[in-house]
């Protein structure tokens, strides 16, 4: 880091999966699939990269992920000003340093899991209270990456992780010719500062209706894609919320996960003049990210579901990324 800290990388394989973690911003720096050569996921193959051209690639989003419109809070009628990193106008994956940009500890590993710990101080990039999170990351049987993050808090306060790695399941360009299917009848629209509405508008008739697979391109091709698909109206049990499938490779992935959110972000914006993993060139479209949460600018909206987290509570997130390599 730029003050002398050491960051760690972590090597784990699982049932048909390699990985390669860094504990700076808990990132996924690394994913591979047995049989299949290309990584799974953007990413740089050295450090230094992370530090001024990574757009979030492989990080844990928080504490607060996603846009809060105006940087602006208010819990039990008190109120707080976020760090503006978006725009200089509104709040951004928990603001300038966030969790997605700091190291962590690593309290326990195997050869297939570990355990990631921090602290968020109280007032940290203006969030009230102390938040204690960890990210329990293992590959399991049938090529599955197992996330579970918790967090506890000593003040009331806002917390809501996202997973933001971004999928190419082929090593191709771009992935406009995924095949992308959302469990969702509702999707959230935003304005041109990507901050929802407040409308929660059906898919039906839109070009964000995945409900039946399609290519990515047919929503690319009217703007940028970064909205959130309404999966459930609050936390429930693990259940699948997406499915991506490559037609060149064969190579498909499950998202399933317990929360009410599913963040799709086709890397419109991406324009990195470093070289990724296997030397990929990151343009427009290279990835697409696919990211548990609860709804973005959700404090702003009463219709939306909760990201406050109280004293005594436990915030607990259940995700599970599920790669699969067709071979007949």
């Amino acid at each position: 880091m730029p003050d002398g800290k050491e960051v760690g990388r972590i090597f784990l394989k699982g049932d048909g999966l390699t990985a390669s973690f860094l504990t700076y911003g808990t990132v996924l720096q690394d994913l591979r699939l047995d049989g299949h050569a290309a990584p799974l996921v953007l990413g740089f193959e050295s450090f230094a990269p992370y530090l001024t051209k990574s757009p979030y690639f492989g990080a844990t989003a928080g504490r607060c992920a996603n846009r809060i419109r105006d940087g602006h809070l208010q819990i039990d009628g008190k109120s707080f000003q976020l760090d503006r990193n978006f725009l200089n106008k509104h709040a951004l994956h928990g603001g300038t340093v966030s969790m997605g940009k700091r190291c962590s500890e690593v309290r326990d590993r195997s050869e297939n899991s570990a355990i990631f710990t921090i602290t968020l101080k109280d007032g940290e990039m203006g969030y009230p209270g102390v938040l204690k999170a960890e990210a329990r990351f293992a590959l399991l049987p049938g090529g599955v990456l197992n996330i579970v993050y918790t967090a506890t808090t000593d003040a009331p306060t806002v917390c809501n992780l996202a997973h933001h790695s971004y999928f190419n399941l082929d090593g191709g360009a771009t992935i406009l010719n995924h095949d992308l299917k959302v469990f969702a009848d509702h999707y959230l629209p935003v304005d041109e500062e990507l901050i929802p509405t407040g409308e929660i508008r059906p898919v039906a008739g839109t070009a964000f209706d995945f409900r039946q697979p399609a290519p990515v391109s047919r929503a690319s091709a009217t703007g940028i894609v970064d909205h959130n698909f309404c999966t459930a109206k609050e936390r429930t049990e693990l259940r699948e919320v997406a499915r991506l499938r490559s037609r060149a490779s064969r190579v498909s992935l499950t998202c399933s996960s317990t929360e009410p959110g599913l963040q799709v972000y086709d890397g419109a914006k991406i324009n990195i003049d470093h070289p990724g993993l296997a030397g990929l060139k990151m343009g427009a479209h290279a990835g697409l990210a696919l990211e548990p949460q609860i709804w973005p600018d959700a404090v702003h909206h009463a219709g939306f579901p909760s990201p406050v987290l109280r004293p005594g509570e436990t915030y607990r997130q259940h995700t599970q990324y599920t790669f699969e390599l067709e071979t007949s």
